[in-house]
């Protein structure tokens, strides 16, 4: 489930998008910023302070996590099953190593969320298809000039 296009994405992700669903139904979607992929099918993401994803993901487990390349404009949507890993648990050691990785130890981990993929989609932005042959290089450039960013 991990194929290599999900893995650059994910790796070269500054943030992800994790949604979440309430018991009452009600959509929570945060950003995170300590994630990794892991093994065939999981995504792990470092819960820092994050205690509405957590209370979302102990009542109703289905999850929606999306990385996109910002400059490109294309990424991918992944939805799963998470489950709360606790430091208490024997998976809680192996599973930080990765995340301390990213972090250098600089920001506390309460508990990961680990999210087993079921499906993935890839994002793309609507102008590629609206543009007759748009290239990745046509929209990282229309896109640095929206965010006034100049390559160095």
């Amino acid at each position: 489930m991990l194929s290599p296009d999900l893995k650059a994405y994910i790796e070269r992700s500054v943030l992800c998008w994790l949604g979440t669903v309430d018991d009452c139904g009600n959509p929570n979607v945060s950003p995170k910023e300590v994630f990794c992929a892991w093994g065939e099918d999981l995504i792990l993401i470092a819960n820092i302070a994050s205690p509405e994803s957590e209370k979302n993901i102990r009542s109703w487990p289905e999850v929606c996590v999306s990385f996109v390349d910002v400059f490109v404009q294309k990424g991918f949507k992944v939805k799963g099953s998470a489950t709360v890993v606790e430091p208490s648990s024997l998976q809680f050691s192996e599973l930080l190593v990765p995340l301390e990785a990213i972090t250098n130890g600089s920001f506390p981990i309460r508990n990961i969320f680990r999210v087993t993929i079921k499906k993935t989609f890839p994002i793309i932005a609507p102008s590629y298809r609206m543009t007759a042959e748009r290239t990745e290089e046509q929209q990282i450039e229309s896109a640095l000039r929206t965010y006034g960013v100049q390559r160095t």
